[in-house]
């Protein structure tokens, strides 16, 4: 059987990735890492610091001292730190969000990139444009913070959380061709809005990137 390690900053996740890796690799065993520090540390220090970035590595270290063959970072603020040690580990390290930016670069010239947190913004948006460069497309990037959403899921009030991602998405993010969420905490809010309330293709990282562990699991030999 082979093994998915899911890589979390916080514990909020792991339901919502049980319920989507039962459904979509129910053959393989998944484990669990989480740890906190990762992103509480990036949210103190206002960026991505190296200190994290060399904990990240380590504790992806650990994921395939566990068993894992393929591990998914589930926190797109530490997305560089991923690439790193993609390149450091010889079995699969995957980002969670890199799906998604090729599908929003794919569907159309002006992209708008959501997140509830800064630290997450700036990372998810350099995604986008790079993968756009490495397409040779041009794109225009519309960016949006929803102040006080991060703060409101957080504290276990998932209404006020969708509520101010929701207006987010029909007010700041109108025009675009394509919309993506920067967290994969904020797939959530999608649901609960009307269906038809958003005209355009709206992606979240949590099933693509699921979607992506499997076929990189299938292909393993």
């Amino acid at each position: 059987m082979k093994t998915l390690a899911l890589l979390h900053t916080s514990p909020t996740l792991s339901p919502l990735f049980n319920e989507l890796t039962a459904r979509i690799i129910p053959g393989v065993r998944i484990l669990h890492f989480v740890d906190e520090s990762l992103i509480k540390n990036t949210i103190a220090a206002g960026k991505l610091e190296k200190s994290t970035m060399r904990r990240l590595i380590d504790l992806v270290g650990s994921t395939f001292d566990a068993g894992a063959d393929v591990t998914l970072v589930t926190c797109s603020s530490i997305g560089p730190a991923v690439d790193m040690a993609a390149q450091l580990h010889d079995r699969p390290v995957l980002r969670v969000d890199r799906p998604m930016a090729e599908k929003a670069v794919a569907a159309g010239t002006k992209v708008g990139v959501l997140a509830t947190l800064s630290t997450t913004l700036a990372p998810t948006a350099a995604l986008v444009r790079r993968v756009a460069e490495e397409s040779g497309k041009d794109i225009e990037i519309v960016e949006h913070v929803c102040e006080g959403a991060f703060e409101a899921v957080m504290a276990g009030d998932g209404a006020t959380h969708d509520r101010i991602v929701g207006e987010a998405l029909t007010g700041k993010m109108a025009g675009m061709d394509a919309i993506l969420f920067a967290q994969a905490s904020m797939a959530r809010a999608l649901a609960a809005l009307p269906e038809g309330a958003v005209p355009v293709p709206v992606f979240t990282s949590p099933e693509l990137g699921v979607e992506r562990a499997r076929d990189v699991l299938a292909s393993l030999i």
